[in-house]
Parts: C-alpha cells; structure tokens; sequence
C-alpha cells in the first residue's frame, strides 16, 4: 500500500511540473542550428531576428541573417562552418552588423569585420557604424563640381573624376584596371582625401604587394585596406564593400572627403550569387538571384556629395568590374554601368600594343564631365576627345589607302603624338599643373615635327626647364586652377628653349 501511495504522489507531482511549464518555448532569441554546410546555417527559432543582425553561435563563431522564413531563419557565417554543428543553440545580439570606424583604422589592414590582420595590435576605437544604413536623401546632396585629381592625364583631361562621384573601370583582367586605382590613391597624397582600398576575392599576395606599394610611396598613412581575400569566407567577401563604404561615411559625416575602390564587384556579385544559391533563393537571369542590382546599387548610392550645411563631405566611389572578352553588355557590367555615373573603359588591343593606361576614349564617359575639371585643363582639353575620334577613323582608312593627302597625314601625325603624351608609366601620377602642360604642347601642334620616341624625353626636359627658368607657370596654375596668356607664352619660350637644345645636341 505505501508503494502505491508513492507512485500516487510522484504522479501528481510530475503532472503539477508538467502543468506549471509553459508549453511555449522561448524562440524569440535563442534558436537551434538544424542545418549547416558550406556557410550557412538554418536555425528553427529566432522569431524576432532582423534582416542583416549578427547572430552568436558557440566557439564563438558570428553569423549574420539574411533569409527571414515562416519557420527559420537563414544565416551566413563569418568564420569557419566546421566549428558550427546540428543541434547547437544560437543567440541573437539585438544589433546589426556593424564595424569599427574611425582615424584609427588609417594606415591598416583589416579583414571585412573590421578586425585587424596586419599583426600591428588592436584597433583602439569605440565607434562602430552599421554595415548597412540608406543613402543620403538627394535632399541632402549638392551637385558634383569639385575635382577629384588622378594624376592620369588621360583621365583628367577626357573623363574628369568629381568628389563625391561614381566613375566605374571595367576592362578585361590584367588591362590595368587596378593600376589606375591605385595611381589615384598615390596621387591623393597632400590633398586632404582618405582613402579605402576594398579588395574582394584578390590573391593574399597580390594584396601584399599592394600593401606594400601603399607604404613605399607614403600613401598608407591616409589608406584604409580592407581585406577580404580569395582564402576567406564567402560571406566575408559579401559584406567587404559595405564595410568600407561605413568606414569612408564616418568621414563623410565629418565633412571629409574620401576616396573609395571596390576591387572588384564581379567577385562581390559572384560570392552573392553564391550565398543565395546556398539559401535557395530562385536564380534568374545568368543564374543571379533578382536582387543583384539592388545589391549595388545600395552600395554605390551611398557616395555622395553631402551639401554644405551637413558638412559638405563627400565619398567618391571607383568600382572595378571585370569583362569577359571586352563584353561590356553583359550582366553585371551593364548593372554597373546603369547605376554608376560614368565608365573608363580600358581596351585589351590597346594594352597589348603597348598604349597604356589602355583607355578607349570612345566608350569611356564621365557624366559630371568638365564641371569637374580646372579651368585650365577644360580650356587645354577641349578638343581632345575629337581630335582622338578624327585620329582613329583616319587610321582606319589609312589601313586600305596608301596615297593619303596632307591633311590626312597631318591628322595621323597629331593623333600619332596625343596617344604618346597620353601614355604614362604606372606609379607616376603628375600634378595638375604639369597634366595642363603636357597636353598644351601636345594640342598646339608643338611636337607634330617630333620623332614618337623622342616625345616623352623632351617632355622631362619641357618639365625641368619650366621649374628652373619660368617657375610662376607652375605656381600660377596651382594656386588660380586657370592658365592666362602670358602663362602660355611662357610655355611656347621654354619649348623653343629645349626644341633648340635638343637640335643642338644632334647637330654635336
């Protein structure tokens, strides 16, 4: 009888537990991982997760939401997917993906999450900014009329760059695409810019050699490099270019103007491709999810130009995109093209035949255009771009005629010596100043009687004998942005001067 009195009292006991426990598990910030492989994990739970919070698995491994479903949620994970098993149990954080900000970060290198992997210690800021936040309101922009010097001539003078400007460079690979970038980043050097660097699914050694050439030249003490290589995670490569583009906005905000390479958003595009296919999210054209040119175009809508009375920042954007083939109406490209406000677009025939940087002036465009020049780069290049288009169409016909007239020769001679003054080696960016000379001799017919490669030596010496015998061109051109009369002939005088002594030399 006392046996069965126990059984009574621990059955009643059990059904008082059983009653007291609140049937409804607690899903609102803990959830369980039932799946998980190749970066993803689908967690059952997390009922008020939002869109793009960081999520907490154990080791700790960090997540971010990008799938909000009926019954789970879908998370991208930043670090190893092996540590990640069935049946762990995750938390929510309560707050977005953000990453750290601030001058801090200048002058180093730092994966995605703005975590340090330069091995020079912590990153010492409490500021933090979200991964994702909107574009300024066009309320609150100004128009794009301040330049943004490359020290390319090429591209100053034909597609002038604005602060606060979106000039997209596609090409084929290994045309140069990178070496304009970072020819700028050099250039800004003394200028008041700070500059990022986002390299996306790059090579680590390639990212080192970039690195390294930043700090040869002075120019990684105002560069941010943020690194999301070939090696890491594809998530890490997805969340890279907003990563940066929060760290240039924390400037922005500041009133600082800011200078920011994506390199390169085929890879972006590719690694989102690559997520949404692991989410089962149904592909579309050339297999890419819907949404691929939202994806950048909320990225690149964020580099403005913001207007005075909130600082008059600005955050100038230079996405890379990659072609197959030169085939700039593919996808992406033209995804690209559409959102940005401009392209240079470099030629691999061009590169191959030794014209570089390999700018085909007849597809490349900038479309704030000589609002963002000086006025001494609009007045000596005005003419250019036609010049270059009357050369080519002229080389073409010369192609299938050998008895050509003298006007036609004297237009290839010309065009023959513009595409000369227009090469320029990689790391030699050139000051405005001398940008505005170059193209005046050239422009003004002085070299036409010139041996091509005779043009870039008399040009040194045009350089040298302007710094010591008529200093104030240089100087006048710097401080007013203009060229005066008496600035040209002063020009004309120093050419003759080393025309003559060139002669000379020859004559000896």
């Amino acid at each position: 009888m006392s046996d069965d009195i126990k059984l009574d009292s621990i059955a009643t006991l059990i059904k008082e537990e059983i009653e007291k426990y609140d049937k409804k598990i607690d899903t609102a910030d803990i959830g369980k991982v039932v799946a998980v492989g190749d970066g993803i994990a689908t967690v059952y739970g997390l009922d008020n997760a939002m869109y793009g919070e960081l999520v907490v698995f154990p080791g700790p491994t960090y997540g971010m939401v990008m799938n909000l479903e009926e019954d789970s949620v879908g998370c991208v994970l930043f670090g190893e997917s092996g540590q990640v098993n069935e049946g762990d149990i995750c938390k929510r954080t309560g707050k977005v993906v953000s990453v750290p900000v601030g001058d801090a970060l200048l002058g180093r290198v730092v994966n995605a999450l703005g975590q340090p992997v330069d091995g020079a210690g912590e990153i010492k800021t409490t500021d933090t900014r979200p991964v994702e936040v909107p574009a300024p309101a066009i309320m609150d922009r100004q128009s794009v009329d301040e330049p943004l010097l490359t020290g390319i001539k090429a591209i100053d003078s034909m597609i002038p760059i604005g602060k606060g400007q979106r000039e997209l460079i596609i090409g084929d690979r290994q045309t140069g695409k990178t070496a304009i970038a970072i020819d700028t980043i050099i250039n800004q050097k003394d200028k008041d810019v700070l500059c990022i660097y986002c390299a996306i699914g790059q090579k680590n050694s390639s990212i080192a050699q970039i690195v390294e050439k930043l700090k040869q030249f002075d120019a990684l003490k105002y560069t941010v490099v943020v690194d999301a290589s070939a090696s890491e995670p594809t998530p890490m490569l997805y969340v890279a270019p907003y990563a940066a583009v929060s760290m240039g906005e924390y400037w922005m905000h500041k009133g600082r103007d800011v200078l920011v390479v994506y390199d390169d958003l085929s890879k972006h595009a590719v690694a989102y491709r690559t997520l949404s296919l692991l989410l089962r999210r149904s592909p579309g054209r050339e297999a890419y999810p819907g949404d691929i040119f939202y994806l950048h175009s909320r990225l690149l809508e964020r580099s403005c130009r913001l207007k005075d009375s909130l600082g008059g920042g600005s955050i100038t954007a230079l996405p890379i995109v990659e072609t197959q083939a030169g085939d700039i109406s593919a996808y992406i490209p033209t995804n690209v093209i559409s959102i940005t406000d401009g392209q240079i677009f470099l030629q691999t025939d061009l590169f191959n035949s030794g014209q570089r940087p390999a700018i085909d002036s007849g597809l490349s465009v900038s479309r704030v255009g000589s609002a963002a020049q000086t006025k001494a780069m609009k007045n000596v290049s005005a003419n250019l771009r036609m010049e270059l288009a009357n050369y080519r169409e002229m080389l073409d016909f010369a192609r299938f005629g050998s008895d050509l007239d003298k006007a036609t020769k004297q237009i290839l001679i010309h065009g023959s010596v513009l595409m000369e003054v227009l090469k320029q080696k990689q790391y030699m960016p050139l000051s405005s100043a001398q940008e505005v000379v170059d193209i005046y001799v050239a422009q003004q017919g002085l070299m036409d009687n010139l041996p091509i490669a005779s043009i870039h030596d008399t040009l040194k010496k045009l350089d040298s004998m302007l710094t010591n015998s008529y200093p104030s061109v240089y100087k006048n051109i710097t401080a007013s942005g203009k060229i005066t009369d008496e600035d040209k002939a002063n020009i004309q005088k120093a050419y003759e001067a080393v025309y003559q002594a060139t002669i000379a030399e020859e004559a000896k």
